[in-house]
């Protein structure tokens, strides 16, 4: 039982005990008046004063207890709020993701005429959903220092060959020129991103690589951590 139903309780108490007394009184004042006797002792009028007094400080504590609750809600609710924001942020700074080049099936990617943004279509792991397979652009959800790597293959006698970038800016080359047979390159950088800074992979014009199920050219990243 809280503190306030106690209260309530004793309260009640007190508004029972009340009617009863006045009837006892009144039962007094009639056989007194009977008796030519003085009706309703002094001491019934005392016990009387005294609940009445003891009732109006049930009522004060009720009020102070019933405040000191609603306060008590309140930070609470506030405590709630605050752990709801804290696994917010939690969620934020889990940010992962790798994804390679085919989604399904195999063969070459390239040449073109120009440069060409490559999407990763085949999502190996996207914590934080940062990565868009669609777009093959990684968008930075929170401030911090990234890292990112990508691996490329190629074969046969054409280069293989791309940059990663941040906001259109070319950042680093991943690169090998094969004069036959299948070759591979692969490099990482660590980026100081803003929050919807965006980092992509764009084959080199005249570039080719090469993608199957094995899963042969890769690009992922990841939050270091935040800043």
């Amino acid at each position: 039982m809280t503190v306030i139903q106690q209260v309530s309780v004793d309260r009640m108490k007190i508004i029972m005990f009340l009617p009863l007394l006045l009837l006892v009184c009144s039962f007094s004042a009639d056989e007194t008046e009977t008796a030519g006797q003085q009706p309703c002792p002094q001491d019934i009028h005392a016990v009387l004063r005294e609940l009445t007094a003891s009732l109006a400080v049930q009522n004060e504590r009720i009020t102070v207890l019933q405040r000191e609750n609603q306060e008590l809600a309140t930070k609470v609710e506030s405590q709630k709020t605050e752990i709801d924001q804290l696994k917010q942020q939690l969620q934020v700074k889990q940010v992962a993701f790798s994804a390679s080049l085919l989604d399904q099936g195999e063969g070459d990617t390239g040449p073109f005429d120009d440069h060409t943004t490559l999407i990763f279509k085949h999502v190996i792991t996207n914590i934080g959903n940062a990565y868009n397979k669609n777009t093959g652009i990684f968008t930075a959800p929170v401030r911090g220092a990234y890292h990112f790597d990508l691996t490329i293959v190629g074969h046969g006698n054409i280069v293989a060959g791309a940059f990663l970038l941040r906001n259109g800016e070319q950042i680093s080359i991943t690169y090998e020129n094969p004069t036959s047979g299948t070759v591979s390159a692969s490099n990482g950088v660590s980026l100081l991103l803003e929050v919807g800074d965006q980092v992509f992979v764009r084959l080199l014009a005249s570039a080719r690589i090469f993608d199957s199920q094995s899963h042969h050219n890769t690009f992922s990243g990841h939050l270091i951590f935040t800043m």
